[in-house]
C-alpha cells in the first residue's frame, strides 16, 4: 500500500472511531508498527491528527473561552489535579524566597499548602493574602481595583506597585494554554497585571490542570516558554516533548 493510501485509511478510521492504536492500524493496514508510527508522526506534523500514547486521535479544535467564571464556580473543578499541582508548587518555595502568587483557584490551593519557612509573599488576591497571613507568613497586597469574578486586584495602581518588586519566584493561574498563543485570559486588565508580574519574576511557574491546554482566550499575557508549567498527566503528544512542563503526578 502506498503512503498516501495509508494516510487516507488512517484518517478514515479516525473519522469513524475518533481514536485508534498503533497495533490496530498495523493489522488493518498490513504494515509494520514502525511504519504506522511514522505515518502518524507525518499526519500529526501536518495537523491532520493528534498523536497520543500508543496511537492517534482526531485533532481536537481549540476551545475558546471569552469570559471568566466566578472563583466559587471554578474551585471544585478538577480538584484532585489542582491539589497535586499546588503541593508540587509549594515544595519549590525555599526559605527567604520572595514570591508572587497570582489570583486563581489553583493558586488558592497553593496558598493553603504553604508552610511558613521565612519566605515572603506578594499577591493580587485578597483571599490568598488572608490565608497566608493566618499562617504567619509575611504577605503584601498589591492594591488596586477589585475584580469581583476572580477576586484579583487590577488597574494602574496594581501595575505601578508591581514595577517596584523583584521576585525570586512567581506562581500564576491561566485560563488557557497553547504552544502558539501562550498563556491567555479573557480580561485585558487582569492580563496586564499577569504580564507585568511575570516580567518581575526570576523564575515563573504556571499552575494549570490538563483542562487548560488547547484553550485560547482573548488576551495573551505570556509566551509559552516565558514560564515553566506544573500540571498533571497529559495525553497530547505535542506537549510531552516540551521541556518546560512538569507533570506533578510523575514526580
Amino acid at each position: 500500500m502506498l503512503a498516501e493510501e495509508r494516510y487516507e485509511s488512517i484518517l478514515e478510521v479516525l473519522a469513524q472511531r475518533r481514536t485508534v492504536t498503533v497495533q490496530e492500524l498495523s493489522v488493518q493496514l498490513g504494515a509494520s508498527e514502525a511504519t504506522v508510527r511514522r505515518d502518524i508522526t507525518f499526519l500529526s506534523e501536518g495537523g491532520r491528527l493528534r498523536k497520543v500514547r500508543g496511537g492517534a486521535a482526531l485533532t481536537a479544535p481549540l476551545t475558546a473561552i471569552t469570559r471568566d467564571d466566578l472563583v466559587s464556580d471554578r474551585s471544585g473543578r478538577n480538584y484532585a489535579a489542582k491539589l497535586t499541582i499546588a503541593r508540587a508548587a509549594a515544595a519549590l518555595i525555599k526559605p527567604d524566597d520572595f514570591v508572587y502568587i497570582d489570583a486563581g483557584s489553583t493558586t488558592a490551593l497553593l496558598a493553603e499548602q504553604i508552610a511558613p519557612n521565612g519566605a515572603s509573599f506578594v499577591t493580587d488576591a485578597m483571599s490568598h493574602a488572608l490565608t497566608l497571613a493566618r499562617k504567619g507568613c509575611p504577605v503584601f497586597l498589591l492594591g488596586g481595583e477589585v475584580k469581583p469574578s476572580t477576586e484579583a486586584l487590577v488597574g494602574a495602581w496594581a501595575l505601578k506597585n508591581l514595577a517596584r518588586y523583584n521576585f525570586t519566584l512567581g506562581f500564576f493561574g491561566t485560563n488557557g494554554i497553547t504552544i502558539k498563543n501562550g498563556y491567555s485570559t479573557p480580561d485585558p486588565a487582569e492580563a496586564l497585571v499577569k504580564a507585568q508580574a511575570m516580567k518581575q519574576c526570576k523564575e515563573a511557574w504556571v499552575l494549570a490542570d490538563p483542562s487548560k491546554f488547547d484553550v485560547i482566550c482573548p488576551v495573551t499575557f505570556g509566551r509559552f516558554r516565558d514560564a515553566r508549567i506544573i500540571t498533571t498527566r497529559l495525553a497530547a503528544a505535542e506537549y510531552m516533548k516540551e521541556e518546560n512542563i512538569m507533570e506533578a503526578d510523575k514526580q
